[in-house]
């Protein structure tokens, strides 16, 4: 009788694994289905009110100062250790097959393209993301978004869209502030350890460097910014469980965003490469 109960509860373990996998991808389906439906509204209603003049600017200037004031030194903080370590490895790699003169080129561009904006997103997704997803969350366990329904309030026209916008506003911002800060600190790097000559360095970052870099690195932060709250809105417009389900709201909400700024970061990367190659000097 062991052997046989042994035997059923084997056979039907990997039933439960399908079942459970099968779950959990129609949920993911469905979690993804309902962003995007909060996405279309989000900017629906930032533009209907916009045009009609009902968005609610004190509220969008409160959600930028307050994603300007958690975001902006720990972004500063990372950004210079960033270029630090970017400037070193392609410093190095430049010795070793003598070609210090394009280390300004190398590092200047990748921090454009690449390290500015995946920066900036990672901090979208952990700092602003975790305190949009907090807030909203609380609001939720207390009943205070179903207060505003009952009022006949949209929570999206009235709690999403500015900070949508506001984070479209930081994000961009925040990108500017990380590439000047990598770049100029691989400039003081290079140019102050005596690798390379000031107008060396500046001269092959302005002959290999185009507009449409400075167009994508933009690009892709307002993307990463808008992705990242979109995902922090619904997990805190959705949270339930009390304190435990919001601390679980916030740790999906900023593990989600990361997984999804990378995948759609390597899109638009291969998107530009096909679109806009390389220039020549």
């Amino acid at each position: 009788m062991a052997s046989q109960a042994g035997g059923w509860a084997s056979s039907t373990l990997p039933a439960r694994i399908v079942t459970d996998l099968g779950g959990r991808i129609r949920k993911g389906i469905e979690t993804a289905g309902a962003m995007i439906v909060l996405a279309i509204e989000a900017v629906a209603s930032a533009a209907t009110d916009m045009v009609r003049r009902k968005f609610s600017w004190s509220e969008f200037l409160l959600q930028a100062w307050f994603m300007s004031r958690v975001s902006v030194l720990p972004t500063i903080l990372v950004a210079i250790p960033f270029g630090i370590i970017v400037s070193i490895q392609v410093g190095g790699v430049a010795a070793q097959i003598g070609a210090q003169s394009f280390s300004g080129a190398v590092n200047g561009i990748g921090v454009l393209r690449q390290g500015a904006p995946l920066v900036t997103s990672i901090m979208i997704a952990g700092a602003v993301g975790a305190a949009i997803t907090s807030d909203l969350g609380a609001r939720t366990i207390r009943e205070e978004v179903d207060a505003l329904k009952v009022m006949g309030i949209n929570p999206v026209q009235r709690l999403v869209a500015p900070r949508v916008v506001a984070a479209l506003v930081v994000a961009f911002f925040l990108n500017i502030v990380v590439a000047s800060t990598s770049i100029v600190t691989g400039y003081i790097l290079n140019v102050g350890g005596g690798q390379v000559s000031s107008g060396t360095y500046i001269a092959a970052f302005v002959s290999f460097a185009q507009p449409s870099d400075l167009f994508l690195a933009s690009g892709k932060a307002l993307i990463f910014g808008f992705i990242a709250t979109i995902v922090a809105c619904h997990k805190g417009l959705t949270a339930s469980g009390g304190a435990k389900g919001v601390a679980d709201a916030v740790n999906e909400s900023v593990v989600i965003s990361v997984i999804a700024l990378a995948m759609v970061n390597v899109a638009l990367t291969q998107a530009y490469v096909m679109l806009a190659p390389a220039r020549i000097a």
